[in-house]
């Protein structure tokens, strides 16, 4: 198994990634099949859901990336990270905290919780 380093930015990369078929082959690489994503927003299960969860994200908030807050911390096949999301080269404006479920190395499922969602959000 890759460490949660690794993994939370596998997985934050995804959400980075605006061309679509690239998108789609590191969904296809990091999460298994049946995966699901939920938050306080919005949900999906499977690749092409999760793949639609990302897409809504960059239109909502376009040139806006993903980065890692702090280190990523994982045990057996669980992990848990924070991420902050903003403009390219400046202060994350939005921030939370993902407890994801690996199976095999990919990601089975993850839980997102928001730390911090300005009003204008």
């Amino acid at each position: 198994m890759n460490d949660a380093k690794t993994n939370a930015e596998r997985y934050l990369a995804i959400w980075n990634e605006t061309d679509a078929a690239r998108r789609r082959a590191l969904i296809a690489e990091s999460w298994s099949e049946a995966a699901t994503y939920i938050d306080p927003l919005m949900r999906g299960e499977g690749h092409e859901q999760i793949n639609s969860l990302v897409e809504a994200v960059q239109s909502r908030f376009p040139g806006f990336r993903f980065e890692l807050i702090g280190a990523a911390d994982g045990y057996g096949e669980v992990m848990r990270f924070s991420w902050g999301l903003g403009p390219e080269n400046g202060e994350a404006l939005i921030k939370g905290t993902d407890f994801a479920e690996l199976e095999g190395g990919k990601l089975k499922s993850v839980r997102g919780f928001i730390d911090q969602l300005p009003e204008a959000a």
